[in-house]
């Protein structure tokens, strides 16, 4: 089993923060057999957890671009704090490894469990929140749902290609161009790196599974620099 320091070293957390997040990662089969109470497992956090992680993304989306209308806002949400995405998420960081679980979960395959995957995901926002506020957690959690942001926006009806388009034409500019700059790995698993360029320009860089993933990253870069700006 992985070490909780892990986890908090790959954030820059102190380690004297460590015990918010063992409680994170504690189920209640394990609790109860250990006899910790409520203080002792997770589901208080991931009570808190959820309300925030739909706050960071509710947040990242109103940020994102005036051209979202709230009906497109709460279906790109919905997608992104499904189960499926925060086990997806989840597995990447090998939370399953960190979980403190009883015998009998740990019998019944606990451990890959998407319900307490999903649910740990959220204790450990929670446990984010709580240690280092709403900010850093704000910035944390975004990057660690990239991966999820980008589909939701590929398999919405609005994606970033088609934002990226309305915010140049609505700046009175319009004048884009996607470049494949990088084809790399095998024929049976390529991955592309694309940039897009504004009047000859490049303003954002990305790289995915097949063109269109690249092209949706790239103008997805772009529309963050212009965020940020």
């Amino acid at each position: 089993m992985l070490k909780i320091e892990n986890l908090l070293t790959a954030y820059s957390i102190p380690f004297s923060r460590k015990q918010r997040f063992v409680q994170a990662f504690t189920h209640t089969s394990y609790a109860f057999e250990k006899n910790l109470g409520l203080k002792g497992h997770n589901e208080r956090l991931e009570f808190l957890g959820d309300a925030v992680l739909e706050l960071i993304i509710s947040k990242y989306l109103y940020s994102f671009t005036t051209e979202i209308t709230e009906g497109e806002m709460t279906r790109l949400r919905a997608q992104i704090v499904c189960e499926q995405s925060l086990v997806k998420a989840a597995k990447r960081l090998n939370f399953g490894e960190y979980l403190l679980l009883g015998k009998g979960e740990e019998k019944t395959g606990g451990r890959k469990k998407p319900s307490i995957l999903a649910d740990t995901f959220e204790a450990f926002v929670g446990a984010l929140y709580l240690e280092i506020g709403f900010d850093s957690c704000y910035d944390i959690v975004v990057d660690i749902l990239k991966t999820e942001i980008n589909e939701a926006f590929i398999k919405g009806e609005t994606d970033y290609k088609t934002q990226l388009q309305e915010y140049v034409q609505k700046n009175g500019v319009n004048q884009l161009q996607y470049k494949v700059v990088k084809e790399t790995g095998p024929d049976h698993e390529k991955e592309f790196t694309t940039s897009v360029y504004l009047d000859g320009q490049i303003i954002g860089s990305g790289v995915g599974k097949s063109k269109k993933q690249a092209e949706q990253s790239a103008a997805q870069k772009a529309l963050e620099k212009f965020i940020d700006n």
